[in-house]
């Protein structure tokens, strides 16, 4: 198993921090309110765990508020490409 002590770093909480500045848009349903982030490609199948362009907004534990996914567990050490993404056809973003 892969050491994860640079998940409990000072500079992975600084990455994390900008990553959901930038967007809380969960990479796995495409709601927002993220409140954690993910690896694009697992650190456990060679991703890079402290490169920002490896990290996305996905919901942790609570999961999302809007469709209760769980997307971090359901996403899993599998790469964003292996996940069943939500598709829909209404616009969550759209303003009144």
């Amino acid at each position: 198993m892969a050491n994860r002590d640079e998940l409990t770093s000072y500079q992975y909480r600084q990455i994390r921090g900008r990553v959901l500045a930038e967007s809380d848009v969960c990479i796995v349903c495409g709601h927002g309110e993220a409140d954690a982030v993910d690896h694009v490609h697992p650190v456990s199948k060679g991703g890079a765990p402290l490169d920002p362009d490896n990290l996305a907004p996905i919901h942790g534990t609570a999961g999302c508020p809007v469709c209760l996914r769980k997307c971090n567990n359901e996403k899993g050490n599998r790469p964003l490409a292996d996940v069943v993404q939500l598709v829909t056809s209404v616009d969550w973003f759209a303003g009144p």
